[in-house]
């Protein structure tokens, strides 16, 4: 993996981040924050929390339809969602990749070269985290489910 994303860094000036361990939070925030899209290609994503992350900072967000991304991203609204064929077992891979990896590159190029797409899914993204995802939210959510078992 490192060779290819030495390869992509050449291509893109160095602009290309890759980070591999845990960060603090308010690093975190900065880099969502500063970020012109956010993309997930992961192929299991059973929440996607960092997808959250990326929205509660207004970055607009480019994910496969995976597991809880398909929940979380709104396509069309929040951001992007790639459709994977993958394998139905373990390890889930790719069926066909070249065809994912061009569908991926395709859909975050479209939010690179549209600047007010990118913001108003950025918008869009933050509201949908406070209104969905907060925690004052969720326990509004959790106490209905509570109150709704009595």
């Amino acid at each position: 993996m490192s060779r290819a994303v030495e390869k992509a860094r050449e291509s893109f000036d160095g602009k290309i981040v890759w980070i591999e361990e845990m960060i603090s939070t308010t690093e975190k925030v900065t880099l969502y924050s500063h970020a012109r899209v956010f993309c997930t290609p992961s192929i299991y994503e059973p929440f996607g929390i960092i997808n959250l992350e990326a929205m509660a900072c207004e970055t607009p967000v480019v994910g496969s339809a995976v597991g809880g991304m398909k929940e979380i991203i709104l396509p069309e609204q929040t951001g992007l969602l790639v459709p994977l064929k993958q394998q139905t077992e373990s390890p889930f891979e790719a069926i066909e990749p070249e065809t994912f990896a061009r569908d991926l590159a395709s859909q975050l190029n479209r939010l690179l070269e549209d600047a007010d797409l990118a913001t108003a899914f950025g918008r869009a993204g933050r509201e949908r985290v406070l209104a969905q995802f907060s925690w004052a939210e969720i326990a509004k959510q959790t106490l209905s489910l509570y109150e709704g078992l009595q």
